[in-house]
């Protein structure tokens, strides 16, 4: 019988802790090629809309799942179907907006963690939405951090945010009134944003610093400029083939230089140990971020083992038999 599980369940069944662990989980198996992801597809819509999908598949553990959704008129609505592979039976249909803001922070916490300087303590976050909430509690979750700094273009948005993230986290975060004076100086930052021009400027970034850039995820949008771009000594995204094709920030910044992809790496190949990662204090790092599938399967693998424990959600009777 397949299970529906509503946003309100999942909230009840998925933390950032675990979301963390279980991007860390699937990213170790990505690398070792048990976990098999297919990019995101986007069919545009009248009105400018889009429908966008992407899957992948846990054959160690025997699921699949494929993440679609829409963008129509400023409304997004999220949806992953759960597969078992044994049976092909489906296991849970799971709306997946918290989901996904849940799993898009986590993957930035473990970069964050695998990439980050570990004296890091100062955390710049530009953008003040749902997905600018989920960076910053990751981030601090793998980080003891001091204090942190707030641009968004909305001063009462800015300002409520930080009364929530601040009450959230028990840590100072203060708004800036520009994105330059929230990231001078700050060992980390995270970009968050809908703009498709950048945000973040290199001549404002202090040396040794990550990044983590997870707004634009279409060719012609950027967060970071040149300078932000050139000056990282590691590259790191989730899926090299993914971002060839929507990492603006990465597309634009290399101008069609095919010399520039070579050194970008893989976060799963980071996590699993099989090439580099910060060697030194004195290095950039950049995590450029698009959301792969694998990350949705893994939550939502979590979220259905989670429901059926707590016996939560409804069941809906999909291909029952001896039915007319």
């Amino acid at each position: 019988m397949t299970l529906h599980i509503s946003e309100a369940e999942v909230r009840q069944v998925l933390d950032m802790p675990r979301a963390l662990r279980a991007v860390e989980e699937i990213s170790r198996k990505q690398a070792t090629e048990e976990v098999v992801v297919h990019p995101r597809r986007r069919f545009e819509l009248s009105h400018g809309g889009f429908f966008h999908y992407m899957a992948a598949a846990d054959y160690s553990a025997g699921f699949v799942a494929m993440k679609q959704y829409t963008y129509v008129r400023g409304k997004l609505q999220f949806l992953v179907p759960l597969y078992e592979m044994a049976a092909g039976d489906l296991l849970a249909v799971i709306e997946a907006d918290y989901m996904g803001q849940l799993r898009t922070g986590a993957a930035s916490g473990v970069a964050t963690k695998y990439l980050a300087r570990e004296d890091s303590r100062v955390v710049a976050i530009i953008g003040t939405g749902s997905q600018a909430r989920t960076q910053l509690e990751a981030v601090a979750a793998v980080r003891k951090l001091e204090s942190v700094r707030v641009y968004g273009r909305n001063a009462e948005k800015r300002e409520r945010f930080c009364a929530e993230m601040s009450a959230k986290l028990g840590i100072p975060v203060t708004p800036s009134n520009s994105s330059g004076a929230a990231v001078r100086g700050a060992d980390i930052v995270c970009t968050a944003t809908t703009s498709s021009q950048p945000v973040v400027f290199g001549a404002d970034l202090a040396p040794a610093v990550h990044i983590n850039a997870i707004g634009a995820n279409h060719a012609h949008k950027r967060e970071l400029d040149d300078h932000a771009v050139a000056g990282a000594d590691v590259i790191v995204v989730d899926s090299i083939e993914q971002s060839r094709q929507e990492a603006g920030d990465l597309i634009l910044a290399f101008k069609g230089d095919e010399t520039s992809w070579t050194g970008v790496r893989e976060l799963c190949d980071v996590v699993a140990g099989k090439v580099s990662r910060r060697t030194g204090n004195a290095e950039v790092t950049l995590f450029k971020s698009n959301g792969i599938a694998s990350w949705d399967l893994a939550a939502a693998i979590k979220v259905y083992a989670a429901a059926r424990e707590k016996k939560l959600g409804r069941e809906l009777p999909f291909w029952r038999t001896g039915q007319l």
